[in-house]
């Protein structure tokens, strides 16, 4: 050591940390052969703990205030060095500055996903990710527990244990709340303070706390999430028919209100006919399960019985009178006794005046049907 080393040692008789950085928990303060002066003022700032050790063991721990360093406040220092009453040496120690402050927004989620049992999906495996705040309870524990000799310690040394720590936590938190998928999302203060019980016992060990933590989101896997995205959408659309025939039907109107834009109206019959294949796809092989529309309904029922064919009937006019009405077999059977001539006036319906038999297709053929002869005995 230099002249100028020594007589700068011995000069140093003020102790502090100003610390300008935002990750900093444990910074060592420096000194030339770790020499202190007896007297020097050791000024701790409000979120800071100024912790001494000597030849590797934790001795004073002192919280924010200026302070005078002799026997007096050092007691163990003081113990540890067999230092008599009006000791005034220079002495040897090595002092560790803690920042006792909040670190925030520190990062926390699921690298794989975690599986729980859903009462409606089953087996589920869902990823969660959020954010959470640190700081040091205990900085003697802290010191002995993770800092060792470190001359200067950031959260980006611990925040990955931790992380492992709220993780694994995590898994065991949902499978015992018991709280469906679908509820989770009401739920996140109410799991984020439960998985924060679980978890600061640990860290305690550690000397650390955790005051907040927080559940940002809760996915499920991208096929789980398509169909509870379908699911909703049959709930909104309802009757699938109807939704059908009222799409069709807008994307037809879009098409031809532009002029010229076949395009436009093709897209919209092909809109049209994809919602008829999806109406289609719901259906069986015998039909549309579930209540019938009323289309359903008359399309089941049987067609309606025809009526018998309504028989021509004639009237005949005998001596000035009209008779019948006659059947066409009657009027036969009146050819064949010799009452009914070609120049018979009949009418039947249809017909614009009486008419004689002959002039009548009809009839006309009556009187061309002859019997066979008769045979001889």
């Amino acid at each position: 050591m230099g002249i100028l080393d020594f007589i700068k040692g011995e000069l140093i008789d003020v102790i502090h940390w100003t610390d300008d950085t935002d990750d900093t928990l444990v910074w060592r303060f420096e000194r030339e052969g770790h020499e202190i002066k007896y007297g020097a003022k050791l000024t701790v700032r409000e979120g800071q703990a100024a912790v001494f050790v000597h030849e590797g063991q934790i001795a004073d721990v002192f919280s924010p205030g200026l302070y005078m360093l002799e026997t007096n406040n050092m007691p163990i220092l003081t113990s540890l060095n067999y230092w008599d009453h009006g000791f005034e040496s220079p002495f040897k120690s090595e002092i560790y500055y803690v920042n006792t402050t909040r670190f925030q927004d520190l990062k926390w989620g699921t690298k794989n996903p975690v599986i729980c049992r859903d009462p409606e999906f089953g087996p589920v495996r869902i990823r969660a990710f959020g954010t959470y705040e640190v700081r040091v309870s205990d900085p003697a524990k802290f010191m002995t527990e993770i800092v060792g000799t470190d001359g200067e310690v950031t959260t980006d040394e611990i925040s990955y244990q931790i992380r492992n720590v709220i993780v694994s936590r995590f898994s065991s938190a949902i499978a015992n709340a018991g709280i469906p998928v679908l509820d989770m999302a009401a739920n996140m203060p109410e799991l984020s303070k439960h998985l924060s019980q679980r978890i600061a016992p640990e860290l305690a060990e550690f000397g650390i706390s955790l005051p907040n933590l927080f559940i940002e989101n809760i996915s499920l896997p991208d096929a789980v999430e398509a169909a509870l995205d379908k699911r909703t959408s049959m709930g909104i659309v309802g009757d699938l028919r109807n939704f059908t025939h009222y799409s069709t039907a807008e994307a037809l109107t879009t098409g031809a209100a532009t002029p010229g834009n076949g395009g436009g109206l093709a897209a919209g019959m092909g809109a049209g006919m994809g919602m008829a294949m999806a109406e289609q796809m719901m259906m069986g092989p015998w039909g549309r399960r579930g209540p019938q529309t009323s289309d359903q309904a008359l399309s089941s029922a049987p067609p309606p019985v025809p009526s018998a064919p309504v028989e021509k009937v004639w009237h005949v006019a005998i001596k000035g009178k009209a008779t019948g009405p006659y059947s066409r077999a009657e009027l036969a059977r009146q050819v064949e006794e010799g009452k009914m001539k070609r120049d018979t006036v009949v009418w039947t319906v249809g017909l614009d005046g009486w008419k004689t038999a002959a002039e009548l297709d009809e009839l006309a053929t009556l009187f061309t049907i002859s019997p066979p002869p008769v045979p001889k005995g």
